[in-house]
C-alpha cells in the first residue's frame, strides 16, 4: 500500500467544488483511494460527500493511499495545492 500525507492547500479546506474534482480524479483509477485524516475513519476519494465528511480545513494533514502509486501522487497534489485558485 502507497500512502502520502499532505497538507491541505485549499484555502477554504476541502468544500463541495474541491471534493468534487478529486472524486472525479480519483474515479478514473481502478483502484481503491482512501482518504485519512487523524481520528476519524477513512473516506472513499471516489465519494465527494464522504471528502466533504472529513472537514478537512486549510493547513490540516491529510493521508492519501492506495495500491495505484501514481494516484497517490495525482491525488496528492491536487489536495496540496489550490484547487480554487486562478
Amino acid at each position: 500500500m502507497n500512502s502520502k500525507t499532505v497538507t491541505v492547500g485549499l484555502a477554504a479546506g476541502l468544500h463541495a467544488r474541491p471534493a468534487a474534482l478529486i472524486a472525479q480524479a480519483a474515479a478514473a483509477y481502478e483502484d481503491e483511494i482512501t482518504l485519512t485524516l487523524a481520528g476519524k475513519d477513512p473516506a472513499d476519494a471516489n465519494s465527494s460527500l464522504m471528502i466533504m465528511m472529513l472537514g478537512a480545513g486549510h493547513g490540516t494533514p491529510i493521508t492519501i493511499a492506495s495500491d495505484n502509486h501514481p494516484a497517490v501522487e495525482a491525488i496528492s497534489a491536487m489536495i496540496g495545492s489550490d484547487l480554487d485558485a486562478g
